[in-house]
C-alpha cells in the first residue's frame, strides 16, 4: 500500500504535468488543423513552408535549449515556462496579423522557444521514485494533445474563425490553464534521500559534464539518437499532415483525431506507468528497449494490414500511432531515467532528452524538404506508408546495436558509481 503523501504526489504531478504540456501543445499545434489548400509561394505549398519554418524553430531552441535546459535552476522552471509560451503566442498573433507570405517567419518564431518547453516540465519530474508514473503522465499528453488540439482547431474554423486567426485563438483558449498547471508544478517538492538513492542524484550540467557525458557513451548513445532521428520524423510527419494523410485514405472527420489519439494516449500512458512497479533499473532499461523494437516492429505490421484491405483507415492510423508511441514515449523521459539510474550517472535526464531532440528535428527539417523537392509528386499518404516500411526496418536495427552497445558498457561499469 502506498503511503497517502506518495500517491497524492503522483496523481498531482502527473496531472500537471499533463495539464502543461497539453496546454503548450495549443500554442504550437493549432496550425496543423489547417490546410491552407490552394496557397503556393515560391512553388512551394504554403503549409508546407509553415511546418518546415516552425520546426526549424523548434530545431533551434532543442539546441539552445542544451545548454539553457540542462544548467536551468529548480526554482527557475515556472517562470521560464511561462516566458516561453509567451513568447510563442505572440509569434503567433504576428502571423495573424500580417498578410501572407510576410507572415511565415513569425511560425519560426513561434517554434524557436517551446523545443525547451519539454526538457524544463521533465525537469520537474525526474529522479523520483514515482518518475515512471510521472513522465507517463507527461509523455501522454502529447499524444493526446496532438489529435485534441487539431480538433479544436477544426471546430474554430467550422465556425467561421479564418485559417489566419485559428493559431492565435486555439492558443488563447488555453492560456489561463497552462498559468494553473504550471503553478501546480512549481509546488511539487524537491526528490527526498529515499529517491536520490534509487534513482541517481540529478543536477545540473555544464558545459564539461555534458560533454563527459557524451564521451563516456559515445557510440551508443549515438546510435540511439540515430534511431531516434527516424523516430521524431516519422511522429512529426505523421502529426503535422494527418489531416491530409486521412483525408487521401477516405477519412474526413473532425473528431479522428481525438478519438484515435485518445486511445493511443490512454493506452501508452497505463503500459508506461506500469514500469513503476518495476524497482530494478536495469531490468526496467531492458524492457524498455523491448517495447521500443515493438513499437517499431508494430507500425510496419499494421500498414502491411492496411495495404492489404485487412485494416480500415481508422483503426490503421490509430495502430500506427500505438507502434510510434510505444517507441517515442520512452525515449522523451523513461528510457534515459532508467538508463541514468542504471549506471548511477549523476546527471539530468532534461539534458540527453534535449540533445535527441535536437537531432530529431533536425531529420524533421529534412524529410520535409526531401518530400517537397526530392518527391513532390508522392502523395501525403504514400510518402507516410513508404516511411512506415523505412521506419519498422532501420529504427528496429538501429536500437538492437544501442542496446547491445549499453549491455556491454553495463557489465564493465556495474561496480562503478560515475559522479
Amino acid at each position: 500500500m502506498k503511503k497517502p503523501s506518495e500517491f497524492r504526489l503522483m496523481v498531482w504531478g502527473s496531472t500537471a504535468a499533463f495539464c502543461a504540456y497539453a496546454c503548450m501543445y495549443a500554442f504550437r499545434r493549432g496550425i496543423t488543423a489547417a490546410t491552407f489548400d490552394g496557397l503556393v509561394f515560391w512553388g512551394i505549398n504554403y503549409k508546407i513552408w509553415l511546418i518546415t519554418l516552425q520546426v526549424l524553430g523548434y530545431a533551434f531552441s532543442k539546441l539552445i535549449g542544451i545548454k539553457v535546459v540542462s544548467e536551468m535552476k529548480p526554482a527557475q522552471r515556472a517562470m521560464y515556462l511561462l516566458a516561453f509560451v509567451g513568447f510563442a503566442e505572440l509569434a503567433l498573433l504576428g502571423f495573424a496579423v500580417v498578410p501572407a507570405p510576410y507572415n511565415i517567419p513569425f511560425l519560426f518564431l513561434n517554434g524557436l522557444p517551446l523545443g525547451m518547453v519539454y526538457g524544463t516540465v521533465l525537469g520537474f519530474l525526474e529522479g523520483r521514485r514515482q518518475t515512471d508514473a510521472l513522465v507517463a503522465g507527461l509523455t501522454a499528453s502529447f499524444i493526446f494533445a496532438s489529435g485534441f488540439v487539431k480538433t479544436i482547431g477544426k471546430t474554430l474554423l467550422n465556425s467561421g474563425v479564418s485559417e489566419f486567426w485559428m493559431p492565435f485563438t486555439t492558443g488563447l483558449l488555453f492560456a489561463v490553464p497552462l498559468v494553473l498547471a504550471v503553478w501546480a508544478l512549481a509546488k511539487l517538492p524537491a526528490p527526498t534521500a529515499e529517491d536520490r538513492a534509487e534513482r541517481t542524484e540529478r543536477a545540473p550540467m555544464n558545459a564539461a559534464d555534458r560533454s563527459r557525458f557524451i564521451k563516456t557513451f559515445s557510440v551508443g548513445l549515438i546510435t540511439l539518437i540515430v534511431s531516434y532521428v527516424f523516430l521524431t520524423a516519422f511522429r512529426d510527419f505523421r502529426d503535422n499532415f494527418a489531416p491530409e494523410i486521412l483525408k487521401l485514405a477516405g477519412v474526413d472527420n473532425p473528431l479522428i483525431f481525438t478519438q484515435t489519439e485518445t486511445f493511443v494516449s490512454v493506452f501508452i500512458l497505463l503500459l508506461m506507468a506500469t514500469l513503476r512497479w518495476v524497482k530494478d533499473n536495469w531490468k526496467a532499461f531492458y524492457l524498455i528497449n523491448l517495447l521500443l523494437i515493438a513499437g517499431g516492429i508494430t507500425v510496419g505490421v499494421s500498414t502491411w494490414m492496411f495495404q492489404q484491405g485487412m485494416l480500415s483507415p481508422g483503426v490503421w492510423f490509430t495502430l500506427t500511432g500505438v507502434g510510434l508511441y510505444l517507441a517515442y514515449v520512452p525515449c522523451n523521459g523513461l528510457y534515459f531515467e532508467r538508463f541514468v539510474a542504471s549506471f548511477k550517472y549523476v546527471s539530468t535526464v532534461s539534458f540527453v532528452v534535449t540533445l535527441a531532440d535536437w537531432w530529431g528535428y533536425l531529420g524533421t527539417v529534412g524529410v520535409l524538404l526531401y518530400k517537397n523537392f526530392g518527391q513532390p509528386n508522392i502523395s501525403f499518404l504514400d510518402f507516410f506508408i513508404y516511411g512506415a516500411y523505412v521506419l519498422a526496418v532501420v529504427y528496429v536495427v538501429l536500437v538492437v546495436i544501442s542496446f547491445g552497445y549499453f549491455k556491454r558498457k553495463y557489465k564493465t561499469m556495474q561496480p562503478e558509481v560515475v559522479s
